[in-house]
């Protein structure tokens, strides 16, 4: 475990952006705090990162060093500011030199970080020149340059177009292992490709944590999709053991169950009373489906 946090939360005045939340991350794990616009996931980061003094609460940090635990935390905020008439070897060389990175080992440095980004060709380049996606690698190279034990990234792609996006997520991908990773988002598809455990915030609060494959199974449910020649809800409510279903059209419905097995018995009373059923099929809940519903309580 690299992280432990109790209780932590947030206040400005009368509004409380985050409420106590406790949870855990282990080290060499990647990380996704999922949840829309205003759910309070910049204020957490940055709580975590030490750029934000919490209202209440503890974070415990092991496998970091005693004091002050900032010098081994990466940070790219969801909007990363620069020097735009420096190169982006300069800014490199600012941000190495407030990591105390020794000064015979930060050219290599250097030179090591803008190649894995794969901005070595604009290394002299101004930065007021970089498109949005250059700007968005060149902001995880000064977050990274100093080796940092734990990564934290702040909506890394939600500003990027398609290939931008692509390009970072695969970044992110690569640090993996070398790292422990922690980074927000609104998209649940950028989390499902690159995170091992998910967190969802709501208002602020913690609505479920926990592996995505986990999230899958516990909010799973099944449909069975159902077509009959004719009057399907009237054979529907001849059985008394459906009652959660919806009628698509006379004769289309789809019904919840639980198990597979709920859906042979219906198909079996359906056959009983006569039905003539033209179309029977499961149809399993997506990822997406199973992340909504928490959302939903």
């Amino acid at each position: 475990m690299i992280i432990e946090v109790k209780k932590l939360s947030k206040k400005y005045k009368e509004q409380t952006a985050v409420h106590p939340l406790t949870f855990s991350i282990n080290k060499g794990s990647c990380v996704a705090v999922l949840g829309p616009n205003g759910a309070g996931k910049t204020t957490t980061l940055q709580m975590l990162a030490g750029l934000l003094t919490p209202t209440s609460g503890r974070i415990n940090f092991s496998h970091l060093s005693k004091g002050d635990m900032r010098s081994e935390i990466g940070f790219l905020p969801q909007h990363p500011s620069f020097f735009n008439w420096m190169t982006a070897s300069e800014f490199l060389q600012l941000s190495g030199q407030l990591a105390h990175i020794r000064k015979n080992e930060l050219h290599a440095k250097i030179d090591e970080v803008l190649n894995f980004v794969g901005l070595t060709s604009a290394k002299k380049k101004k930065i007021a020149g970089f498109s949005g996606g250059m700007r968005q690698r060149l902001g995880l190279a000064q977050a990274i340059i100093h080796e940092p034990k734990l990564l934290i990234l702040d909506e890394p792609v939600s500003a990027l177009d398609p290939q931008g996006r692509r390009d970072v997520l695969q970044l992110i991908q690569s640090l993996k292992g070398k790292m422990t990773i922690l980074f927000s988002t609104h998209i649940l598809h950028d989390a499902e490709q690159v995170c091992d455990d998910i967190f969802i915030l709501k208002e602020g609060q913690l609505k479920w944590q926990g592996k995505l494959d986990d999230l899958q199974e516990e909010q799973h449910s099944i449909n069975l999709k159902l077509t009959v020649e004719r009057n399907v809800a009237q054979h529907l409510d001849h059985l008394s053991t459906i009652n959660d279903y919806r009628i698509v059209d006379d004769t289309t419905a789809f019904i919840h169950i639980q198990h597979q097995t709920e859906g042979t018995q219906i198909l079996s009373a359906l056959l009983k009373n006569g039905a003539v059923v033209t179309h029977y099929e499961l149809v399993k809940e997506s990822l997406e489906d199973a992340y909504l519903k928490v959302m939903e309580l």
